[in-house]
């Protein structure tokens, strides 16, 4: 602040009020002395300030408002001015109006009177602020813009959101999700893992799907459910699009006209605990987080997937929490029961047939574990030695799907 800028009204009334009571307190001879003081520092008359300190110290409002000292020819030059330079503020807008006005009126846009250039000279910041927001502009910036919300899936609306109970009895009900195996980048198209997981005794239906469209993932579902050796009751993904499109919950109804589906809630991962556990355990421990986006690819993690679904269903001794013993309000612990295959949970539950049960339990007989896992530790070594996709080459989808192929365990299963 400058020696020379004079106070503005706020400052001069609030001096005044430090003022005021030395001033009524003192004499004749103080009171003149007070008001030189007072004179210099202000910079008001000294009748001013007499009426001033003798009367009402606080400001009063306006009675009657002035009249406006800027017409509309002024009102349209800053109008069309401020287009021209793409509407900037008033700080950056009003030391240019002169030379610009001239200028547009060179090119015939403005038709402007000496009055009107010498009232553009004059005004005030201020003054083209309130301008501005009177006279407004068509349409605001894109900056200015907030983003448009992506329109929300109406579909999934009609399915509740839940979560499957932990302790639920009942076979055949299905938390499913989608594994991207996109690596660091996610462009393009590459192998997505599509796994269901039955929450009452740990069963897995696991397969590779090229991509995650209608056809690829209608197609991965009627593969896992040929397998599958007991009926689904409840398909229960996350919020996906992926699940909930039109043309797959028309799949849905056709294929199976009594399945309950339900969903998850958005960003609650835990909605979905047992498959998203599965993912660790299952699938990336076994894969890894590197991008899969390729025919041989897709090829060799289908063999390792139907090697790892019957070393997970009849080797892979499960766990199930049996209840939760609160030691305090904040900690609890865990009880387990006695760890078995999910294979074995699924016999107890008395939902397979004799013909389904013997054709598992052979399966299980004729297959040597230790061998079973040289056999996967083998895959898993030929898919990550194989190369990515090339930018210049291209899969197509149709030669991806799963009908076409024959699985040697759908086959011995059916």
């Amino acid at each position: 602040m400058s020696e020379t800028e004079s106070m503005t009204v706020n400052e001069r009334r609030k001096y005044l009020h430090k003022m005021w009571k030395r001033y009524r307190e003192g004499n004749k001879q103080d009171k003149s002395r007070l008001l030189d003081e007072i004179e210099a520092v202000t910079g008001l008359h000294r009748k001013s300030i007499i009426r001033t300190i003798n009367g009402q110290l606080s400001r009063k409002k306006r009675t009657r408002q002035r009249g406006r000292e800027y017409g509309v020819e002024v009102d349209d030059a800053i109008r069309v001015i401020a287009r021209s330079l793409d509407y900037p503020c008033a700080e950056r807008l009003q030391p240019n109006l002169v030379w610009m006005a001239n200028h547009l009126s060179a090119h015939a846009e403005l038709q402007l009177r000496r009055e009107t250039l010498d009232q553009l000279a004059r005004i005030s910041v201020s003054t083209v602020k309130r301008t501005l927001r009177r006279i407004g502009r068509s349409e605001p910036k894109l900056a200015n813009q907030r983003p448009k919300r992506p329109p929300t899936n109406s579909l999934r609306k009609h399915y509740p959101m839940s979560r499957i109970d932990w302790d639920i009895e009942e076979v055949g009900h299905f938390e499913v999700d989608l594994v991207h195996h996109c690596g660091e980048v996610s462009n393009g198209e590459y192998i997505h893992t599509l796994q269901m997981v039955d929450v009452a005794t740990g069963w897995s239906e696991i397969t590779a799907i090229f991509g995650r469209s209608y056809r690829v993932v209608a197609d991965g579902f009627d593969h896992l459910l040929t397998r599958l050796p007991f009926p689904v009751i409840e398909i229960h993904p996350d919020n996906g699009v992926e699940f909930f499109n039109r043309v797959l919950l028309q799949y849905w109804k056709k294929r199976l006209p009594e399945l309950q589906l339900s969903r998850s809630r958005p960003y609650q991962k835990n909605d979905n605990r047992f498959v998203e556990e599965n993912n660790q355990s299952l699938v990336r421990a076994y894969i890894g987080h590197g991008r899969l986006d390729t025919q041989a690819h897709l090829k060799v993690l289908r063999q390792l997937y139907d090697q790892l679904w019957l070393f997970h269903n009849f080797f892979q001794p499960v766990m199930r929490l049996q209840q939760k013993e609160y030691v305090s309000p904040q900690q609890y612990r865990r009880k387990f029961d006695l760890a078995r295959p999910p294979f074995d949970r699924l016999k107890e539950k008395n939902v397979l047939d004799k013909n389904t049960t013997l054709r598992l339990e052979t399966l299980r007989a004729q297959t040597n574990p230790l061998e079973l896992r040289c056999q996967i530790d083998a895959l898993i070594a030929r898919l990550l030695s194989l190369p990515v996709l090339d930018r210049s080459e291209s899969v197509n989808v149709f030669e991806t799907m799963l009908k076409e192929v024959d699985s040697p365990i759908s086959n011995i299963i059916n």
